[in-house]
């Protein structure tokens, strides 16, 4: 097991010669980070509207359907594209910036929430991975966003935020944003790892995603984890974040109440969601 603090992962990279999906960036910040990523002339990078921090004069932007593989498809590949954008609750839009101009240009990315900025080399994990639906932050243009669901007829009904999940797909560099600390797994085949469903932030395709009760009755209602947890089984690698967006909302929008801190978190007194997620 490997955790890291704040910043963790390859904080900057330079393009390998003659490699066509390869690309530079650095990641800056610590508690609130943001990843600039540098363009040659004609290349481009696509983004989630709106996570833009600051750009060279020369990079453009162009706002698409979906997310910009499959606008060769026609009007139907890029509605397609942009309806399973909706689905994992993104916006129907990503923005694409392609640096005009001569030399080099570069373009930031901020993360909305605390936490850190992972680069990944989609090819170093068999060309798929499986996020959190509001993952994505950035990639290299062609990698493929779309959507995972989850086939187990329990993990669909009672997975909460494990249900529908991204599918990033491709050669190329992407950049996902996780919240809070960061801890990466490699588990061998048949090794199991119990997870709060909404710290589960990513993991290869090979490993299986279940459900499991949290225990017996006395702990399913008042232990404060939620009835179930993923249960993970490998061989693949899994990526487990400490502050779940989902988590850090529902304690804002339970101080601004007038409820403090809720400490039954996820128990059958919170409420149907948290009976359910795990999360408050």
């Amino acid at each position: 097991m490997t955790d890291y603090p704040a910043g963790f992962g390859e904080r900057s990279h330079h393009k390998a010669s003659g490699v066509a999906d390869d690309i530079d960036y650095e990641i800056k910040g610590h508690e609130l980070q943001f990843v600039e990523i540098e363009l040659d002339p004609g290349e481009s990078a696509i983004a989630e509207a709106g996570a833009m921090v600051w750009k060279d004069a020369t990079v453009g932007m162009t706002t698409i359907f979906g997310d910009g593989s499959a606008q060769a498809g026609g009007f139907m590949g890029k509605l397609l594209g942009a309806g399973k954008r909706l689905l994992t609750g993104e916006s129907l839009f990503t923005t694409v910036f392609t640096h005009n101009g001569g030399g080099k240009a570069r373009v930031a990315f901020g993360a909305p929430v605390p936490g850190v900025v992972v680069p990944l080399k989609l090819d170093q994990y068999g060309g798929r991975l499986i996020c959190q639906k509001d993952s994505f932050l950035a990639a290299a243009k062609g990698v493929s966003i779309g959507i995972h669901f989850q086939r187990k007829i329990m993990t669909g009904l009672f997975g909460g935020e494990g249900f529908i999940m991204q599918k990033l797909e491709g050669d190329g560099w992407v950049f996902v944003q996780f919240g809070g600390m960061v801890i990466e797994r490699e588990l061998k085949a048949g090794e199991q790892l119990h997870v709060d469903t909404g710290c589960v932030a990513a993991f290869t395709d090979t490993v299986d995603f279940d459900l499991i009760t949290a225990g017996g009755v006395k702990s399913m209602l008042f232990g404060g984890e939620g009835v179930f947890f993923a249960q993970l089984t490998g061989p693949g690698k899994v990526w487990i974040q400490s502050l779940p967006f989902s988590r850090l909302s529902g304690r804002i929008l339970a101080a601004a109440a007038g409820g403090g801190q809720n400490r039954g978190e996820g128990s059958v007194l919170g409420g149907l969601g948290d009976l359910i997620g795990g999360n408050n």
